[in-house]
C-alpha cells in the first residue's frame, strides 16, 4: 500500500490535469520513489486510483527504463548502447563494468549495492560513451575514468 502522503500527492497531480491520466508518469515516479521499485500490487494500486487497467499501468511503467519493477541496487547503472555510444567503446564500457561489478546488465549485486542495465539511449550522443548512476550522467567514459567514478561512489 503506498502511504496516505503519496496518495495525496498523486490526488493533487491529477487535479492540475484536464486529462487524469496526464499524471500517470509522475504519479509512477512517486510511489518508486516511496517503494523503491514498482511491485505487481503498486501497479494495481495506481490502476484503481487513475481508474484504469493494471495492464495500462502496466504497458506504461514497463516502456521507460526509469521505472523498475524488481528491487534495485543503492546504485543504478545504466550503460548506453545505441549506436553513438557503441560506436565509442561503449561494449568496453560494460564489459569493465560487468567484471569489476561481478554482475551482468539486468542483475543486481548480492550486497544490493549495483544494479547493472543495458539502455538503448541516454540522449548524450556528442559525449559518448555514457553512463547513468542514479540520477547523474557520466560522460567521454573509458575505463580508468569510470574506476574514479566508481571508487567515489564507495
Amino acid at each position: 500500500m503506498l502511504s496516505e502522503a503519496t496518495c495525496r500527492q498523486i490526488q493533487t497531480m491529477m487535479d492540475k490535469y484536464p486529462q487524469k491520466r496526464s499524471a500517470l508518469i509522475p504519479a509512477l515516479q512517486l510511489a518508486q520513489k516511496e517503494k523503491g521499485y514498482l511491485p505487481p500490487e503498486t501497479l494495481c494500486e495506481i490502476a484503481r486510483i487513475f481508474s484504469l487497467t493494471p495492464n495500462e499501468v502496466n504497458e506504461v511503467a514497463s516502456f521507460y527504463t526509469m521505472f523498475y519493477r524488481e528491487p534495485v541496487g543503492k546504485y543504478v547503472v545504466q550503460v548506453c548502447t545505441n549506436i553513438s555510444c557503441l560506436l565509442c567503446n561503449a561494449e568496453q564500457i560494460m564489459e569493465h563494468l560487468t567484471r569489476r561489478l561481478g554482475i551482468r546488465p539486468g542483475e543486481t549485486s548480492p550486497d544490493k549495492k549495483y544494479t547493472l542495465i543495458e539502455v538503448e539511449c541516454l540522449g548524450s550522443c556528442g559525449t559518448s560513451p555514457v553512463i547513468q548512476i542514479n540520477e547523474t550522467y557520466y560522460e567521454d567514459l573509458t575505463p580508468e575514468k569510470l574506476d574514479r567514478i566508481l571508487d567515489n561512489l564507495e
